[in-house]
């Protein structure tokens, strides 16, 4: 059964940083794009970042020099590095992969306050 879990959200002041996990079993990620999208309260979801199999990143224009997306194939998982989080990065994060038509983790969610 392939599974996307994803970890690492929570509360943190603008400024700051945080680390997201998205742990995948099922299938090894060194096989595919991997992607983080997220949900805002109200919003549509929005792509944020993606790293290709070669390990080349793209980022949308709102998170870019600020996140960083990596992967690691030994331990099948994916990571996005937020740092400088704004209010407006407060949402619910998925890791998504391109398997099985489209699979989404449950989300995590990550609240940027004071």
């Amino acid at each position: 059964q392939v599974q996307l879990v994803e970890s690492g959200g929570g509360l943190v002041q603008p400024g700051k940083s945080l680390r997201l996990s998205c742990a995948a079993s099922g299938f090894t990620i060194s096989g595919y794009t991997m992607s983080w999208y997220r949900q805002a309260p109200g919003k549509g979801r929005e792509w944020v970042a993606s790293i290709h199999i070669n390990s080349v990143t793209v980022y949308a224009d709102s998170v870019r020099g600020r996140f960083i997306i990596s992967r690691d194939n030994v331990r099948n998982t994916v990571y996005l590095q937020m740092n400088t989080l704004k209010y407006e990065d407060t949402a619910v994060y998925y890791c998504v992969a391109p398997v099985s038509g489209g699979l989404w983790g449950q989300g995590t969610q990550v609240t940027v306050s004071s």
